[in-house]
């Protein structure tokens, strides 16, 4: 009687092993996380500033005149950029320079516009000239010096026993080179006649060069505003920054 009941528990616990265990939650699929985006790749590097070779001008200067003109000469834009000379001399200086200067006169009126001359240009200064001295030469120097000596001799010879003539020389050499103070170099661009009360030039890519310039060499703009009359002249002069190389 017993052995058909624990048959029967036994059936019964070996299905509850074996079914499929049910769960309350929903199966939910593995998260797999978003590849990380490609780095951007980096900005191509600025490219280096462009040496236009701009200098800063010196302020407006003016002056009155006994008969009651005011007259007023500035520049502006200026540049003064050093360039390798045509020469490829080591004594040579080149530079390429530009600018507007404007003049402006300011008066009675006399019914008739002032006139006069903008002039225009550029100063290089040089630490020291070789252009007026004789450069660099070669020197040198060759002698000759007659000797007699006393010596014994055995031989027959027209030269009396006991003197032995000799002669010896001598040969030097050098180089020199010839260096004088410094020098300014004046270089005109040009000479406006104008009439009106506002006078102005403007020059662009002009070259300017000097030669036989050791040393350090300096660069400064110029200009002269002249107002002219039947009895006077009226002169400004203007000067620049000074630009050492």
């Amino acid at each position: 009687m017993f052995r058909p009941l624990a048959l029967l528990a036994a059936c019964l616990l070996t299905c509850a092993l074996t079914a499929p265990s049910a769960s309350a939650d929903p199966e939910t699929e593995p998260v797999v996380a978003d590849a990380p985006a490609p780095e951007a790749a980096p900005p191509p590097p600025a490219a280096a500033p462009v040496d236009e070779g701009r200098v800063e001008s010196t302020p407006p200067a003016s002056t009155k005149t006994p008969d009651g003109w005011e007259l007023v000469l500035s520049a502006r834009d200026e540049t003064q950029k050093v360039i390798p000379p045509l020469t490829t001399a080591l004594s040579s200086r080149e530079y390429v320079v530009g600018g507007t200067y404007s003049g402006q006169l300011i008066g009675p009126d006399e019914g008739e516009p002032p006139h006069g001359t903008l002039e225009v240009g550029y100063e290089i200064g040089c630490g020291i000239d070789m252009s007026t001295s004789n450069g660099v030469s070669l020197t040198g120097t060759a002698g000759i010096n007659p000797s007699i000596g006393v010596i014994g001799t055995d031989i027959i010879s027209p030269v009396p026993d006991g003197v032995l003539p000799g002669i010896g020389g001598n040969l030097g050499g050098g180089i020199t080179i010839g260096l004088k103070p410094g020098i300014v170099n004046i270089v005109p661009v040009t000479k406006k006649d104008f009439k009106g009360a506002e006078p102005w030039v403007m020059i662009s890519n002009f070259r300017v060069k000097i030669d036989g310039c050791v040393g350090e060499s300096f660069i400064r703009s110029y200009a002269f505003l002249t107002r002219s009359t039947d009895m006077s002249d009226a002169v400004l002069a203007w000067y620049g920054v000074t630009k050492k190389v």
